[in-house]
Formats: structure tokens, C-alpha cells, sequence
């Protein structure tokens, strides 16, 4: 179990620790008025008896159980009919507090062999009560035992629930934070190479951007493949349908899957001769990518055209993925891009 249950462990250990005291309090306490009502020397000899024996319910737990087992004996067969209201009080007192005080398989043989013996000592008259206190002793700790169970639970699933929404909630941060730096990042170099940008100045920049995003991506965990593409296909030229799943990758991984899906949509733009596409995001890191244009032929592309190689597959490669694209001539175009998420 992740969380102990707190609050059950407490109350049971506080509730087991008090009872010796309570016991021993209690006795002293039948056994004085009993005293007075005897008024003879006897009755303050058991009295003084009993106030030294409940040492043991206070100091000594280990030996509590047989010491207050003898205790009520020895008032039972020295006192008998003369006191049976001290006696009695004092049997229920340690009964009660026995079911507090040990677990069932020690207060049951206990209290059964207590019971014989005051039967043997002074009748059956005192079962019925001594059972029937007993048995709602039980059952009141069982009780206060099962209503702490449930609080603990309550509370750790308020606890459960207050983590995940802090997870949410910092996740979402972290999403939003890299998000902005792609922007801030990858759109600046795009911009550049839009407006007639040197094209050495233009890599080198576009490598910086990578560095800092990778970086980045380390120090902030993970980040929404599905928020991610969905961002780029709002920003395409062609009109994009999106279903996209919420799929937690890499930072880093994410940025080569956002840099493929902005060649492939670029490709539907240039060459397909449709406007529209369609972006799909499953869990496992699954992105379909599909357009119902002209298509080609990929076997004929030639060799020194480098577009699909190296901008979709060899970057989906380079992050432990694979990108397969299927395609030929009036059957439109598939790009298949796959990463081995753990979940």
C-alpha cells in the first residue's frame, strides 16, 4: 500500500495504550466506594491489594493481562456473596478494556476463561452481563476502527486526486513554456529563410534552435504530441483535419516529429494538387499523416532529392522512430510516423 493508513494506526495504538490506564483507574476507583460499603478490614486490605496491582495496568503492559486476571479471581473468591456489586463492576471494567487492549485471539480465551472461573466462584447470575459488555465492547472498537479505515481512504484519494491535478497542471506549464520557445525558436529561423536569409546563417541558426529546444526538453520532462502537431496543422496552408490523442514524448522527440509533419503538410501544398490533408495523433506515438491528391511514385524519385529522405524519415529515425511514406500515382499520399512510446 502507498500510504499507510494513518489515522487507523494512531487511533488504535492511542486507543490500546489507554486502556491499561483506563483499567486501572477504574478499579481503583470501584474499589474504594467497595471499601467504604464493606467498611471492615477486610475490604481495605483488597482495596490496598488492588492499588498496588494496577501498577502493572499503568507501567508494565507485558503483564497487565494475567495481573488483572488474578486481580478479579482473587475478589471473587475472598469477597463471594458480601460484594458481588465490586466484583461484578470490577469484572465488566476489565473485560471492556481488554477488547481494547489486545486483539481477539488473546481477549477471547481471556475473557472465557475469566468468565469460567467466576462461574465456578459465585454463580451463573454474572454472564449476562459480563457477555453483553463484552460483546458491545467489541463492536464499539470495530466500529471506531472501520470509520478511521475510511477516513484514511478519504483522504488519500483527496491526496491522489491533489497530486494529479498538480501534475496537470505543471504539465501544462511545461507545455505551454516549450511551446512559446518553438515559436520564439523554430518560426524566427522559418522567417528568415522566407525572407531571402543567407543559407549558411540560416543553419547555423536552425542548429541553435535545436540545441536550445533539446535542452530545454531535458530540463522540462515531456510535452503533448497531439497539442504539438495540432499547432502546426492550424498554421499549414491546407486545410488540415485533426484527431489527435493526448500522447506525452520527449521534448526532443517532439520537435522532429513537428519538423516532419510541417515538410509533409508543405508537400501536400507544393506538389499534390489538393488543399486538403489529414493529421492523426494515437497513443504510442502513432502519426498518420495523408492526403487524397495525385501521388507519385517514391521508387522514381531521384536520388539527389532529398525532401521526404531527409526532412520526414531520417529525422524520425535519428530519435529512434520510423517513418514509412506510401504513395502512388492518383491514389494520393501516407506517411506513417511512429515512435516506441511507453505507453
Amino acid at each position: 500500500m502507498q500510504n499507510a493508513p494513518v489515522l487507523e494506526a494512531r487511533l488504535l495504538a492511542t486507543v490500546s495504550r489507554l486502556a491499561g490506564p483506563v483499567r486501572g483507574a477504574g478499579v481503583v476507583l470501584i474499589s474504594l466506594f467497595g471499601a467504604f460499603s464493606l467498611n471492615s478490614p477486610l475490604g481495605w486490605s483488597l482495596f490496598a491489594v488492588v492499588a498496588v496491582s494496577t501498577v502493572a495496568d499503568f507501567r508494565l503492559p507485558g503483564v497487565a493481562l494475567p495481573v488483572a486476571f488474578l486481580r478479579v479471581v482473587v475478589l471473587s473468591v475472598l469477597l463471594g456473596a458480601d460484594a458481588d456489586q465490586w466484583v461484578l463492576t470490577v469484572l465488566t471494567t476489565t473485560l471492556i478494556t481488554w477488547q481494547w487492549q489486545w486483539p481477539l485471539k488473546v481477549s477471547v480465551p481471556a475473557t472465557a476463561a475469566l468468565l469460567a472461573v467466576q462461574v465456578v466462584t459465585t454463580g451463573p447470575g454474572v454472564l449476562v452481563r459480563a457477555v453483553l459488555e463484552s460483546v458491545l465492547a467489541r463492536l464499539a472498537y470495530e466500529l471506531l476502527r472501520r470509520s478511521s479505515r475510511r477516513v484514511d481512504r478519504l483522504r488519500e484519494r483527496a491526496a491522489e486526486r491533489s497530486r494529479a491535478a498538480a501534475v496537470t497542471l505543471d504539465q501544462g506549464r511545461r507545455e505551454r513554456e516549450y511551446l512559446a520557445l518553438l515559436h520564439d525558436t523554430a518560426a524566427a529561423t522559418f522567417l528568415m529563410a522566407a525572407h531571402g536569409g543567407d543559407p549558411a546563417e540560416v543553419a547555423a541558426q536552425a542548429r541553435r534552435d535545436l540545441v536550445v529546444l533539446a535542452e530545454r526538453g531535458d530540463e522540462q520532462g515531456t510535452v503533448d504530441l497531439g497539442a504539438a502537431l495540432t499547432a502546426v496543422a492550424r498554421d499549414s496552408a491546407v486545410d488540415v483535419r485533426v484527431e489527435a490523442e493526448v500522447v506525452r514524448v520527449p521534448a526532443g522527440v517532439a520537435l522532429q516529429f513537428v519538423r516532419a509533419a510541417r515538410e509533409l503538410l508543405a508537400n501536400v501544398e507544393r506538389h499534390s494538387g489538393t488543399s486538403r490533408a489529414e493529421l492523426t495523433v494515437r497513443r504510442g506515438a502513432v502519426v498518420v499523416v495523408s492526403d487524397d491528391g495525385r501521388g507519385f511514385v517514391p521508387e522514381e524519385v531521384p536520388g539527389h532529392r532529398r525532401g521526404l529522405r531527409g526532412s520526414v524519415v531520417e529525422r524520425i529515425e535519428a530519435v529512434g522512430g520510423s517513418a514509412v511514406v506510401e504513395s502512388a500515382r492518383g491514389r494520393g499520399t501516407t506517411a506513417r510516423l511512429v515512435w516506441p512510446a511507453d505507453d
